[in-house]
């Protein structure tokens, strides 16, 4: 498997069995493969934005999980509210 956001790739080694070029000495199954590449594109998005507000991706991951919400707002179960101001 391989995609186009990211140069990491996954490759089947048999009997059910993926890796990851970024999970040495680990065998998937084919949810896992997949999850792990769909994450690699998510680091690469966020790779992208941390430029944008000066932060390094390892800061800003940091930061959001860290970091308690305002709570202002109150959010509907499931979904997102996007405000500016």
């Amino acid at each position: 498997m391989t995609s186009d956001q990211t140069p990491h790739q996954a490759r089947s080694v048999g009997t059910g069995g993926w890796v990851v070029s970024f999970l040495p000495g680990r065998t998937l199954t084919l949810e896992q493969a997949t999850a792990a590449l769909q994450a690699a594109e998510a680091v690469a998005a966020v790779r992208e934005l941390s430029g944008s507000v000066g932060l390094t991706p390892l800061e800003t991951v940091g930061l959001a999980i860290q970091e308690p919400p305002w709570n202002e707002f109150p959010q509907a179960a499931g979904r997102r509210f996007w405000r500016r101001g």
